[in-house]
């Protein structure tokens, strides 16, 4: 072959050589940029073709970080809260067991009242003037009953003569019987006038507070009318709260007599009531609509903070505390099998973990069955985990005493 030429340019022997001159087919030009291209795409596919090469040993990525916390034994209260109602211990209701007009109203409305104070008193004229009326009905009763007597006596020594029949003598015995029933009707009669009489001051029969007298003085009452006022014993009170038939089974295990059982309130503010009180009373049959029992505490009033017919919460909670596992609430899954956590086992093993839970204490809640103490229950990263997989604590919340 001969020596080529510059880029470009038709291929020749130089003459002087000696060699025939003749001319060649020109080549095609190539542009700079159409070489450039040529070259990044090899680059890139070159690129391509290494980092695939570089991602096929199969490289596993990391397990992924949770936070667990310990399972502790600790000193708690088991407590069980209830809404409730407040009841007064005694409620009784004033009426007016004579008809008459209200003459004198002798209480401040809400203020507190003993037993046996007057509270109310009605016009006394009418039952007097009949207590007198009745009293001269006795006198003329008692005159016709003398009279009747010395009759009888009169006839039976008539008929011991044989005066008379008999059947005068049986006339005579006969008047002294209606006359004598006369007498003892009328003296019942009087009875029943005095005590007309001393319903006319109505008191009270109770201590408690007194309620809005719905009356005004000059009014006229008969026994049908509505109550006059209501009286309502302040101390102590009573708190009724329903109870499903499932948490009294499990109150009953745990406490087995109610003395070992204590009553909190907590107020509509939230608060808890100073005084504590104890259960009293548990219905004997349930209703059958809502599966509930009623029970009833006795709680002391002496600040006179629980009203009658306030809703309250009702806290149930054991004396003596005990020892028990309590984990956050928080870290509780509910599935249809029911309650449980992940465990972190044996090689960083993620576990399932079925629990039996017990009563809640503000944000954690005992557990009765499922874990052991000292075991770690993951409490963050739950949304990225399964059962079974690896996991890197990167944090473990220990628990204290």
């Amino acid at each position: 072959m001969g020596e080529s030429g510059e880029l470009g340019k038709p291929y020749s022997r130089s003459p002087a050589s000696g060699g025939v001159a003749h001319h060649a087919m020109p080549l095609p030009q190539v542009h700079w940029h159409v070489l450039l291209s040529v070259s990044l795409v090899s680059a890139l596919l070159l690129g391509a073709c290494g980092e695939k090469q570089q991602a096929q040993p199969g490289a596993v990525p990391p397990p992924p970080a949770v936070t667990a916390a310990e399972v502790m034994r600790r000193e708690i209260t088991p407590s069980v809260t209830f809404n409730g109602r407040v009841e007064a211990v005694d409620r009784v209701e004033l009426r007016a067991r004579v008809e008459g007009f209200v003459e004198q109203r002798r209480f401040e409305e809400g203020a507190e009242v003993n037993a046996g104070d007057l509270l109310i008193v009605l016009e006394k004229a009418p039952y007097k003037a009949q207590i007198g009326q009745i009293r001269g009905q006795i006198t003329a009763a008692e005159g016709t009953l003398r009279l009747a007597q010395i009759e009888v006596e009169r006839m039976r020594k008539l008929v011991a003569r044989r005066a008379i029949a008999q059947a005068e003598l049986d006339r005579a015995n006969a008047q002294y019987t209606q006359a004598r029933g006369e007498l003892q009707r009328l003296r019942a009669a009087l009875d029943r006038a005095k005590l007309d009489l001393d319903y006319t001051a109505i008191k009270a029969p109770i201590k408690g507070r007194i309620g809005r007298f719905v009356f005004s003085v000059g009014d006229f009452v008969t026994p049908s009318s509505e109550p006059l006022a209501v009286i309502v014993s302040q101390d102590p009170m009573y708190v009724s709260f329903p109870v499903s038939s499932r948490k009294l089974l499990e109150i009953r295990r745990t406490a087995k007599d109610r003395d070992q059982v204590k009553v909190k309130v907590r107020l509509p503010d939230g608060s808890i009531y100073d005084e504590t009180g104890a259960i009293n009373f548990v219905d004997v049959q349930t209703d059958p609509t809502t599966d509930t029992v009623i029970a009833r505490a006795t709680i002391p009033n002496p600040k006179r903070f629980l009203v009658p017919d306030q809703l309250v919460g009702v806290i149930v909670e054991q004396k003596q505390p005990e020892r028990a596992l309590v984990i956050p609430q928080a870290v509780i899954a509910v599935d249809q099998a029911g309650p449980y956590v992940l465990v972190v086992g044996k090689d960083s093993k993620t576990e399932q973990r079925r629990i039996q839970l017990g009563s809640a204490q503000n944000s954690e809640i005992t557990v009765t069955k499922g874990l052991k103490e000292g075991e770690q229950i993951i409490v963050e990263g739950l949304q990225k985990i399964r059962p079974g997989q690896i996991v890197s604590v990167s944090a473990a919340v220990k628990g204290s005493d």
